[in-house]
């Protein structure tokens, strides 16, 4: 990726977030209720459990192994009425909408990798326990952290957060009673120095019922929104709104697009401040490291940045699919770093075990907590009590690394 936290000239990121009325959205909360009432009976269940959700209709695909029955219809309804879609004006509501079920079971061929790892079956365990579960699949998981906000993440994904979650607020507390639940949200930063310096310009995208005059929407949003939302001292009188640009937004949410599982990645992370790996976060037990192997990632990332041993940090772990150990660990500071990359490393591999049973046991993740994750960013969370943005580790680093 290019090094843009050292570039002397100015430059602009950009991220965005949606709400929770989304299409894509509406999809990753579905796959994750699902996969919370399974781990709430089945600890050990397997999940990858993708959802589509178009006019009238959503339909739940994927394969799951567990101990247990879950009512797969009930939930997905019971997330599309708290999603806001429980009123039939808007074309798609919970009541009337039909619900598809196609699961099947998890492949033998992958189950028999993840339950006895590579290293088990080759004799090469060290630990039967921790070396016992193998990845549920290849693929490359990145983590990142940098010091430009408190929860320590990039500022353009923080805001485009912080203004989906309020836009939703407002909804909700019927302060702008005439909002529907679908939106989006865009911040562009001007850095300068690697040092973010302004907002550039907002971009607002809110359904409203019909009838609703643009410039009191634009007005509404910029004023119980943006200036709600934005730090002091951000914006300045060159910073741009735009709020519906197209003109109105009446038709929204599976009656305007098909939304899927795993289409907001970017959203999800870290915006565009660092790489991703690809994989989607929903609807996945934490055997697949795509999820739980990010997680660890973050939670490596955000204990060495707290430490002070790099003002960024961007971590890239890769797996083959049915063995423990990861397959690669690097690590860039991009110059930022208060000792050298190569003792980073070690200081990760020494307290940071990347091991799919380690990773599960570390973070407590055989348990329902993946709903609250599915909207809104599934890192700097400080309204959640998250394992992954603990910095409980961040003392010993420091210690070891002799600052």
């Amino acid at each position: 990726m290019t090094n843009s936290f050292n570039q002397s000239d100015s430059y602009l990121a950009t991220a965005e977030c949606v709400t929770e009325g989304h299409p894509d959205k509406l999809c990753d909360q579905i796959s994750d209720a699902i996969l919370d009432a399974m781990l709430d009976k089945d600890p050990f269940a397997r999940v990858a459990c993708e959802v589509t959700v178009a006019m009238g209709m959503a339909i739940v695909l994927g394969e799951i192994t567990c101990k247990c029955y879950v009512e797969i219809p009930e939930i997905v309804r019971r997330v599309m009425k708290e999603a806001g879609y429980d009123k039939p004006e808007y074309g798609f509501d919970y009541r009337t909408c039909g619900v598809l079920v196609s699961v099947k079971e998890q492949s033998g061929d992958i189950a028999a990798g993840v339950g006895e790892s590579l290293e088990i079956r080759t004799g090469k365990a060290t630990d039967v326990v921790l070396d016992k579960t193998g990845a549920g699949d290849q693929g490359m998981m990145v983590g990142f952290a940098c010091r430009e906000t408190p929860e320590l993440m990039p500022l353009p994904i923080t805001l485009a957060h912080k203004l989906c979650r309020r836009l939703a607020q407002v909804r909700k507390e019927g302060l702008l009673p005439y909002l529907r639940p679908d939106g989006k949200a865009q911040v562009t930063i001007e850095y300068s120095h690697g040092v973010p310096r302004r907002v550039v310009c907002v971009v607002l995208g809110a359904q409203h019922d019909p009838g609703v005059k643009r410039e009191v929407i634009e007005r509404d949003l910029i004023e119980q929104v943006v200036r709600q939302v934005m730090p002091a001292g951000i914006m300045d009188d060159r910073t741009e709104f735009y709020v519906n640009s197209a003109g109105q937004f009446v038709i929204g949410g599976p009656v305007s697009d098909t939304g899927f599982t795993g289409r907001k990645i970017i959203a999800d992370t870290y915006g565009s401040a660092c790489g991703h790996g690809g994989g989607a976060f929903s609807g996945k037990d934490p055997t697949k490291v795509d999820r739980s192997a990010a997680y660890m990632a973050r939670y490596a990332a955000k204990n060495i940045v707290a430490a002070g041993l790099a003002d960024y940090l961007e971590l890239q772990v890769a797996y083959t699919i049915g063995k423990a150990y990861p397959l690669s660990l690097s690590v860039e500071t991009f110059s930022t770093g208060k000792v050298s990359d190569e003792v980073i490393r070690e200081l990760i591999e020494k307290h940071f075990d990347f091991r799919p049973e380690a990773i599960i046991r570390a973070l407590d993740l055989r348990r329902p907590i993946y709903r609250q994750t599915a909207t809104y960013g599934h890192f700097g969370r400080e309204d959640l009590d998250l394992p992954w943005e603990r910095i409980d580790k961040a003392d010993i680093l420091r210690r070891e690394a002799g600052l």
